[in-house]
């Protein structure tokens, strides 16, 4: 953020300062360990530790001032507020709207699948034509989205947020931070079933980003996907289509995918056509991230950047050159031992999963002969559904001719499934996995898992004993 006075910190947020007013910034962190001269530490109270006993290590690694619900004995200033979350939120927001008015073009993009890659193959795009800030890795909740908010400076010309939500109203607090004037909804899938429990529901709160538009902004929508094509009366804005499979609807700005072709590491190129205000085009595009849904994030990320300004030579420009920059997403690594391991393991849904598998069926299909093993630990987060639902990934993944291995609390429900469709399955703890892998050298492997499985260990010790 723009350095600022601690008094005028306080002013934004409605706290009341204690300690000297310090000038803060630029940078505002949640982690005492990444404390840089003139940071503002937030101190926030989590199930396991609380920020406020981080307060003077923070100090220690340059804070300046620290925001608090209480005051703490700590060498550094103090804005004491009654939620550290909540007003970390105010000055975002305040934040965002002093660079809007001064020029900056906010957007903003959600779903149940696919958030942080469009938002990484967007901000690369938009980055070839002016400075971008965009989340590290999955900062789309009501913290991780304002401490992106605050990495804005004078020089920002575009802010691309990520915006998740596990429950009605949360997409509506973040959008009220940010305040995109573009915005897109990828798909409406099964994500965060358990929490909303329904797609009816999951589609309404995904809907609330396209509400809040200015009459003058672009609602950027999937036109594959009837829950998403449906919130094109939800907004006041111009809405403007993206799709990879029929044509889009007429509209003044709209995109579409043809001609898809794989190459040997599932790496997809197409046909990139659309119509923008001035007139139609038509490009070849040649992604280098892995997946053929990769191909409707880089349509979602082309109509924004259209939606932007840019024209589509830069659109494709940047498209061609974009690398998967958040970890544990479609990540490729090739093992001396010739493995061609696929780490997808950052989280899992039905959606993804399903992606996942289908580009694991290709690469298997590339390297005949080759073992192929499917790693898939639990998909977290899916309610009452959870068994039949790991079941139907077993049986997806039996159908790739994988051999699976299940990790976690519903790893049987994915062996029986797998079994059920005459496929070779084992339940196996996180822990053997590594040492049962190192048998089986020299084929593929995906892994695939929620996050809180933690199955990016996994991938570490293979290459771990791989060097």
């Amino acid at each position: 953020m723009i350095e600022r006075p601690a008094s005028e910190i306080a002013r934004l947020v409605g706290g009341r300062l204690t300690g000297a007013d310090v000038t803060v910034g630029p940078d505002v962190v949640l982690d005492s360990g990444q404390a840089t001269p003139g940071a503002l530490f937030v101190a926030l109270r989590g199930r396991r530790v609380d920020g406020h006993d981080f307060a003077d290590a923070a100090s220690a690694g340059g804070a300046v001032a620290a925001l608090v619900s209480r005051v703490v004995p700590a060498a550094l200033s103090q804005i004491v507020v009654a939620d550290p979350a909540d007003a970390l939120g105010a000055l975002a927001r305040h934040i965002a709207a002093e660079a809007k008015r001064n020029g900056l073009i906010s957007l903003a993009v959600t779903g149940s699948s696919g958030k942080t890659s469009t938002k990484d193959l967007l901000s690369q795009v938009l980055e070839l034509v002016g400075p971008t800030v965009a989340p590290p890795a999955s900062f789309n909740n009501r913290v991780g989205l304002p401490v992106t908010v605050t990495a804005i400076d004078e020089s920002t010309r575009f802010l691309v947020s990520e915006m998740g939500a596990s429950g009605v109203g949360h997409i509506a607090y973040l959008v009220s931070i940010a305040a995109p004037t573009i915005a897109a909804v990828l798909n409406v899938g099964h994500a965060h079933l358990g929490e909303f429990g329904s797609q009816a529901a999951i589609a309404q709160a995904k809907g609330e980003i396209v509400e809040s538009l200015p009459a003058g902004g672009w609602a950027v929508l999937n036109a594959d996907d009837p829950l998403v094509a449906a919130m094109a009366g939800r907004t006041p804005a111009q809405v403007a289509w993206f799709s990879t499979g029929a044509a889009a609807p007429e509209s003044p700005l709209w995109v579409r995918a043809t001609d898809l072709r794989m190459d040997e590491l599932d790496r997809a190129s197409f046909q990139l056509t659309g119509r923008t205000p001035a007139g139609r085009f038509s490009e070849r595009v040649g992604l280098r991230t892995l997946g053929a849904h990769q191909v409707g994030n880089a349509c979602a990320a082309a109509a924004m950047a259209l939606c932007a300004g840019l024209t589509p030579e830069q659109v494709v420009s940047g498209l061609n050159a974009a690398v998967a920059r958040s970890r544990w997403r479609m990540e490729l690594c090739r093992l001396d031992d010739g493995t061609i391991v696929v780490n997808d393991a950052y989280n899992a849904n039905p959606d993804s999963v399903a992606a996942a598998l289908a580009s694991l069926s290709r690469l298997a299909s590339n390297h005949r002969g080759a073992p192929v093993v499917a790693v898939l630990g639990d998909m977290l987060e899916l309610g009452a559904d959870a068994p039949e639902l790991h079941e139907a990934m077993g049986r997806q993944a039996a159908q790739t001719g994988a051999t699976v291995v299940a990790v976690g609390q519903f790893a049987e429900d994915t062996v029986r499934g797998a079994s059920e469709a005459g496929g070779t399955a084992l339940a196996m703890a996180r822990q053997d996995v590594p040492g049962w892998l190192a048998d089986r050298r020299g084929g593929i492997v995906l892994v695939k898992g929620s996050r809180g499985v933690g199955l990016e260990w996994v991938v570490e010790q293979l290459q771990e004993a791989s060097e």
